[in-house]
C-alpha cells in the first residue's frame, strides 16, 4: 500500500496551511491603488517576494476599476499563498460580458492596451473564469519559492 497517496495518511505537504487574503474594494482609482498598497503589505507580513505581485495586481486592479465596473460596484482582490509555493492573484468584477484581450501590435506611443501583455510576460499562468453571478475573474499565478 503506498500511504503518500492514500487518504487515510495525507502527505506532510497536503496538511500544510494555504494562507488567503479577500478584500472588496471601490471600483476607482483609489481602490485599485489600495489593492496594490494592501498586496505588498500582506505579502511581507507572508516573508513572500512582493514586487511581481505589486506589478500584477496593479495592473489587474487598474483594468477592474476602469473597464470591469458597472456603477456603484466594488471589485475583490483575493491573494491566494498554496503549499506548493504558488501565489495566485484574482481580481474579480462585475462585468462579465467585457472580458480583456491581449493586444498585440499597439502602437508604441499608446498609453493603453498593453496591460495584459505585461501580465503575460510577469505570470507564470494567468486566465479569465467567468461567474460567479454577474462576475468574472481575471487570475494569475506566480510561482514563489517562498514556502519551501
Amino acid at each position: 500500500m503506498n500511504l503518500e497517496n492514500s487518504d487515510r495518511y495525507p502527505s506532510a505537504q497536503s496538511t500544510l496551511p494555504t494562507r488567503k487574503f479577500c478584500v472588496r474594494l471601490s471600483s476607482t482609482r483609489r481602490g485599485a491603488r489600495l489593492a496594490r498598497l494592501l498586496t505588498v503589505e500582506q505579502l511581507r507580513s507572508w516573508e513572500v517576494p512582493f514586487e511581481t505581485a505589486e506589478l500584477v495586481v496593479a495592473e489587474l486592479a487598474s483594468n477592474a476599476a476602469l473597464h470591469g465596473s458597472a456603477p456603484g460596484r466594488d471589485f475583490r482582490l483575493t491573494l491566494t499563498l498554496t503549499t506548493a509555493d504558488t501565489l495566485r492573484i484574482e481580481v474579480t468584477d462585475t462585468r462579465p460580458g467585457h472580458v480583456p484581450t491581449v493586444r498585440t501590435g499597439a502602437p508604441p506611443d499608446t498609453e493603453r492596451g498593453r496591460g495584459l501583455l505585461l501580465i503575460d510576460a510577469l505570470a507564470d499562468r494567468w486566465g479569465i473564469t467567468p461567474g460567479p453571478g454577474a462576475c468574472k475573474t481575471v487570475w494569475a499565478e506566480l510561482v514563489t519559492g517562498a514556502c519551501g
